[in-house]
């Protein structure tokens, strides 16, 4: 059991860690249009995100993928941008419009992405063979799971208290959220070590 504990904190810390709040910054944009309403729906895609994420790890730790740290480093706030750059368009719309399973297969890329970025960490954590890596593995996506749905319920009581205590309309909250986002993956992007050649 202690070594459950081990691996699901690891995951905890990855979401969680202020010096890393890229993974933070996709869950916000990833919410910005919901509410608690729509718990089940915004349930759905963190979940997706994380067997994105997992799947990467698996991938890597058999040696199925291998990619380079720089270019990962690189789209991942490209996968930030696109999701704030989406949501800036699509503010106030009915998320009716929207494609569910286009949704959900961006969703579920982004989150491949997101998991090769953490794919060289994990495996010098991990000893042994590959197959002996799956359990922690596991307990580390639940450790994933458990600090995006923290996240995404953080981020829907603040859209709950600006919408209702403030009287920002949904459309404003998705409007002034998409902007800050793209004002901080902005730099992200133009610092990346890609650029350097």
């Amino acid at each position: 059991m202690s070594e459950f504990w081990i691996y699901f904190q690891i995951g905890l810390k990855h979401v969680l860690d202020i010096h890393a709040y890229d993974h933070v910054l996709f869950l916000v944009a990833l919410t910005i249009p919901y509410t608690f309403k729509d718990w089940k729906r915004i349930l759905l895609l963190v979940t997706v995100f994380t067997v994105g994420h997992t799947l990467a790890l698996l991938l890597s730790v058999f040696g199925i993928i291998t990619v380079k740290a720089s270019l990962v480093e690189f789209l991942i706030p490209i996968t930030i941008l696109v999701t704030a750059i989406f949501h800036l368009f699509t503010a106030g719309k009915a998320a009716k419009n929207e494609s569910v399973n286009l949704i959900f297969f961006v969703t579920l890329f982004f989150g491949i992405i997101h998991g090769l970025g953490f794919s060289n960490y994990f495996k010098t954590i991990l000893g042994g063979t590959a197959s002996s890596k799956l359990v922690p593995l596991l307990e580390f996506a639940l450790g994933i799971e458990a600090a995006q749905v923290l996240v995404v319920f953080v981020v829907l009581v603040i859209s709950y208290i600006v919408q209702t205590v403030f009287r920002f309309s949904k459309r404003d909250w998705a409007l002034v959220m998409s902007a800050f986002i793209i004002g901080v993956v902005i730099p992200m992007i133009v610092e990346s070590p890609i650029w350097n050649r």
